[in-house]
């Protein structure tokens, strides 16, 4: 190969740069800021002292900026099913937003070719999106480095974000370490195709114990992996900024495109007590290819017609109410509360009959963004309204059938407070954390109240039944306090969750590629992880498999590692306290106080993917999204009802071998989660006689009726007749006790 096969962009603008490098050894970071808690702070520090690029070279370094956007080309609907009625409200939800659209800066760009005479370098600069490490949809036969401190530290590690476990090993450590720390050192990416490459985005090493990251390197591109050409600054090899602290990514966005198949990363200068280590993002477009078999293979295309891409918070709110308006016979808007800015948590709902509850119906939620940087699940709860309103209109079937049968909730967003942090500064720019908290600085998904302890301390004292059940544990005093240490979202939620009666429910969660069920906090004091199971494990087991299996990636035999867990291994769900436990995760709580069974759903390694990822993603998950909705209807449902037929609230209902019970709710009726089996079931409420029978559970999807008359008692009645007459014993009248007594003395003298 010669130098000849690779292609510069504007080769006659690249020899007119001034020569110029920049030594970045003695980097500014301290290192009692060097650590992952803090990233926050160091933030706010490093926009301060951040280095001024090379004057020679205009905006080179590009500090953290809002993410670009562009709207992803849609594929073509299905006209089999696609009405010209739901063709034109399709084109609704894609120009809702246009007018904000219009307004966002940093549009992506893909000319085709740029002309040499453009001069200046601001009007040919363009940025392609990610090519996937962080997704990992370039996988580790695609990393190569020139050498490892250990396997642990391999190329393969090297991933934008990856983190490394809390008991750092050999097998996965938290990104790229060189065996030596000198200038010959590289991290390599084969594309295995032509690529435009346009940046790249680096950050120092994940580790709760070293401070390891590059201040500067050197970009080299090739085409055969033998001969390299160094990225140059007139005569002289350009020299980019790198890290100035191990969380931050730093993005570099090139001057000018490059056309190659493989890119080299090539360190100059660390900090100085630190070592080569590093996680790297490459920005690439690649090129049309139509004989390239393998990137066929691997292509997901989605014929959904649907808005992809990233929706700010007035945009999530205008796209919710166009899908309103699309389908307003099945839809409803409201909110639960406010976040602690002020922002309103919106919800809708999808139900034939919106706004009301129907005896027999059962209610499901679906949450997303309590983590305010986790914000696929966002996308994919605004993505999932816009899918079901169509489908409905089109005539779907199953969509009919779900939206008629079940009263469906979708929070796309818990948290809007972070998502707006983590959204000002963009995908690969916001880090592991940013935006995460809510603006008082708690995470709201373990913000709930821990009613495993007091349920446990109860079991082992044997309180229950006798003192206390084994459902509804209520909420202690001291967390209901003013001064408690509670986000207003948390208490939005906790209200929402009391005044529905949810069967069933799923918090969407970023950064891993799992299902987790409770309980999320391990029973055994000072364990971080141990299996601790609720009554119900088997149904949890069950409906996170269902979950799980039905996603494209989840139980992939060869989906790679996120992080440091193979959860694929377990068939893509865990239980919570297995993997790490946490005390008053909203899992835990909803199970404990409420009829409903909640499950976090961990949909991809990249908390905030690119726009461009968003139709494969929908693709990865829609069909899971679904088929989690209809185990809502698993299990027996029902309706507790007196001898006059009227609905008894708040009945319990027991399932023998099971310790935990439910209630019904206020109209009288109950739906209980169960896998398929004979149910021995009992019906008791205060002041009734109880009723037991046999329920079976089949395999076909539905609930199986079993429906419960009871009768007072007879201390029941005598205790309502007692409180009629304020507890005092009944007096007869006079005239009835003179009478009487008469009518005795009479019978007497006779």
């Amino acid at each position: 190969m010669t130098r000849q096969r690779i292609t510069l962009l504007t080769p006659l603008a690249l020899l007119g740069l001034l020569a110029g490098l920049v030594d970045l050894s003695h980097g500014s970071a301290r290192e009692d800021e060097d650590y992952y808690m803090q990233e926050l702070l160091t933030r706010e520090h490093i926009n301060q002292f951040q280095e001024k690029p090379v004057a020679s070279i205009p905006d080179r370094h590009e500090p953290a900026s809002p993410k670009p956007a562009k709207k992803v080309a849609k594929g073509k609907a299905d006209s089999s099913r696609q009405t010209d009625k739901t063709t034109a409200n399709s084109k609704a939800v894609k120009t809702a937003n246009k007018k904000a659209e219009k307004t966002k800066k940093g549009a992506l760009k893909t000319p085709n070719s740029i002309s040499e005479g453009e001069g200046q370098y601001k009007s040919i600069k363009e940025e392609c999106p990610p090519m996937g490490l962080e997704t990992s949809k370039i996988d580790d036969f695609q990393l190569h480095a020139s050498t490892t401190k250990r396997y642990g530290l391999g190329a393969h590690r090297g991933r934008l974000n990856i983190q490394a476990g809390i008991y750092e090993d050999d097998l996965y450590d938290g990104a790229w370490c060189a065996g030596r720390d000198d200038p010959l050192q590289w991290f390599e990416v084969d594309a295995r195709r032509l690529t435009k490459f346009t940046g790249v985005i680096t950050q120092g090493r994940s580790s709760l114990w070293s401070s390891d990251w590059v201040t500067s390197y050197k970009v080299m591109v090739s085409n055969d992996s033998h001969t390299w050409i160094t990225l140059k600054n007139g005569s002289g090899d350009m020299i980019f900024t790198g890290n100035r602290e191990k969380e931050i990514p730093v993005r570099n966005i090139f001057p000018v495109p490059v056309l190659a198949r493989y890119i080299r990363v090539n360190p100059r200068s660390w900090f100085r007590n630190g070592n080569i280590c590093m996680r790297v993002e490459i920005l690439g477009c690649p090129m049309p290819d139509p004989n390239n078999y393998y990137h066929r293979r691997n292509e997901v295309i989605t014929t959904d017609d649907l808005d992809f891409r990233h929706h700010s918070y007035k945009e999530m709110r205008q796209l919710m109410k166009v899908v309103n308006e699309m389908c307003p016979n099945i839809t409803r808007i409201y909110n639960i509360g406010k976040s602690h800015s002020g922002l309103k948590l919106y919800a809708i709902e999808i139900s034939d009959n919106p706004g009301e509850h129907e005896v027999g119906e059962p209610e499901f939620r679906y949450t997303a963004g309590s983590h305010g940087n986790e914000v696929l699940g966002r996308e994919l709860l605004l993505l999932l309204m816009q899918f079901m309103c169509l489908e409905y209109l089109s005539g779907n079937q199953r969509i009919r059938h779900l939206v008629e049968e079940t009263r469906i909730h979708l929070l796309p967003s818990v948290n809007p407070d972070g998502y707006e942090k983590a959204f000002e500064v963009g995908s690969e720019l916001s880090g592991w954390s940013l935006g995460r908290w809510s603006s008082d600085g708690i995470d709201i998904h373990h913000n709930f109240p821990d009613l495993n302890s007091i349920l446990w301390e109860a079991e082992v004292k044997k309180w229950i039944p006798r003192k206390m059940f084994n459902h509804h544990v209520p909420i202690p005093e001291w967390y209901l306090s003013k001064n408690a240490s509670v986000a207003v979202e948390t208490r939005a939620l906790i209200a929402w969750m009391e005044k529905l009666p949810f069967v069933l429910g799923g918090n969407i969660q970023g950064g891993e590629l799992v299902v987790t069920f409770p309980y999320d906090k391990t029973r055994s004091l000072g364990v971080g992880r141990e299996q601790t199971p609720t009554p119900d494990d088997h149904s949890f087991r069950w409906l996170a498999f269902s979950y799980a299996s039905t996603h494209r990636l989840m139980t992939a035999a060869n989906q790679r590692v996120c992080h440091t867990e193979d959860f694929a291994k377990e068939d893509g769900t865990i239980n919570g306290a297995l993997w790490h436990t946490v005390a008053g995760s909203m899992n835990d709580f909803s199970y404990l106080h409420t009829n409903c069974f909640e499950l976090s759903m961990y949909v991809g390694c990249d908390k905030f993917p690119h726009e461009s990822e968003l139709p494969e993603e929908w693709e990865n998950n829609r069909e899971s999204l679904l088929v989690f909705m209809e185990q809502v209807h698993r299990g027996i449902k029902g309706v507790v009802r007196d001898l006059q037929g009227r609905g008894i609230a708040n009945a319990t209902i027991s399932v023998e071998g099971i310790s935990h019970d439910i209630r019904t709710a206020s109209d009288g009726d109950y739906w209980r989660l169960l896998n398929p089996g004979e149910y021995r079931v009992t019906a008791r409420a205060e002041g009734y006689s109880l009723s037991s029978k046999k329920c079976e559970v089949g395999y076909e999807m539905g609930a199986t009726t079993c429906n419960f008359f009871i009768g007072r008692t007879n201390l029941s009645r005598i205790k309502e007749i007692m409180e009629r007459f304020n507890k005092q014993p009944i007096r007869v009248p006079v005239r009835q006790l003179q009478t009487r007594r008469s009518r005795e003395s009479r019978m007497e003298t006779q």
